[in-house]
């Protein structure tokens, strides 16, 4: 069995520059074994070329990479063997079966013809009842699903999946959230990116990117824990002419527009009945005044807004 350090990935001061734009700028991140880490920003944030790089297949300007406890630049053939790495788009063989293709990714690794792991791989992913049909025939779902078991045939310790779940129904999501949560209690680590903060509240330890820099790192938990203020949610008849007026007011630590309901954060000692009065005098309808706890959506935008972006 192989032995796994504390850290199965280890980044340090990773930064990455297209064409005079800064796609990433001195990230720090750490992969635990048996850690899903959720990678969450926007499009354009860095994500993509944050694992591309981890993967190989761009190459840093600068900063540390450390797998299963070795610092390289970029992962030779033994880290390679325990990496498992799905990328954004569909790149299977969509004229082949999904068993062809699990046979096919199977002898790419070295593997030889297991056909007891095929039909682990197949049961485990929900895809035995369509093992003759081809991968173009399928789902978007039932695809990210071949594909991730395709990324399991070599067993890899590491599983870097880039937005695997884009543009996935909502059934489908489910199942492949399972499927990461089964792989996570067999003590796989997991790197996913997603533009979804709701996926990011299932995670071990979220890492929220913005622009190439990483603006923070710790639990779910703990990022909401540590908000700096108190979120009151304000229902009114106008919320985006609401929000145009008071948003430079600094009396507010922050101002969120959530479709038809405005996010006030306020300080911790301030007073619902005292803001309620604050803003009726401000001409403001007020419908409803009340606090809510604290969402990532709320931590993200208030790190977002804090650096002025």
């Amino acid at each position: 069995m192989t032995s796994m350090p504390n850290s199965v990935l280890k980044i340090k001061g990773l930064s990455k520059t297209f064409a005079g734009l800064k796609a990433l700028e001195e990230v720090d991140l750490e992969v635990r074994p048996g850690e899903f880490v959720c990678l969450v920003g926007p499009d354009g944030a860095g994500k993509t070329t944050f694992i591309r790089i981890i993967c190989g297949l761009e190459e840093a300007d600068r900063g540390e990479i450390e797998f299963f406890g070795h610092q390289q630049k970029k992962p030779g053939s033994k880290e390679r063997a325990r990496l498992g790495y799905l990328s954004q788009y569909f790149s299977l063989y969509e004229d082949l079966t999904v068993e062809e293709n699990l046979y096919f990714f199977s002898r790419l690794y070295g593997q030889a013809r297991n056909q007891e792991l095929i039909e682990m791989l197949l049961g485990f992913t929900r895809m035995t009842p369509f093992r003759q049909r081809q991968a173009g025939k399928l789902s978007g779902g039932m695809k990210q699903k071949l594909a991730l078991a395709c990324t399991l045939v070599h067993q890899p310790d590491l599983l870097l999946l880039d937005e695997p779940t884009t543009g996935v129904d909502p059934v489908s999501r489910r199942d492949f959230w399972q499927i990461l949560f089964n792989l996570q209690l067999q003590g796989k680590a997991i790197l996913m990116s997603t533009p979804y903060l709701d996926e990011a509240e299932r995670a071990s330890r979220v890492a929220l990117i913005h622009q190439g820099r990483l603006l923070a790192f710790d639990t779910p938990d703990n990022l909401k824990k540590n908000f700096p203020g108190r979120v009151l949610e304000l229902v009114t008849s106008a919320p985006q002419s609401c929000y145009n007026r008071l948003r430079r007011l600094p009396i507010f630590l922050d101002l969120q527009l959530f479709g038809d309901r405005l996010h006030l954060v306020v300080r911790p000692e301030a007073q619902v009945s005292e803001i309620a009065k604050f803003l009726i005098n401000k001409g403001v309808e007020v419908e409803q005044l009340e606090e809510v706890p604290p969402g990532l959506e709320n931590v993200f935008i208030f790190l977002i807004n804090k650096r002025g972006d």
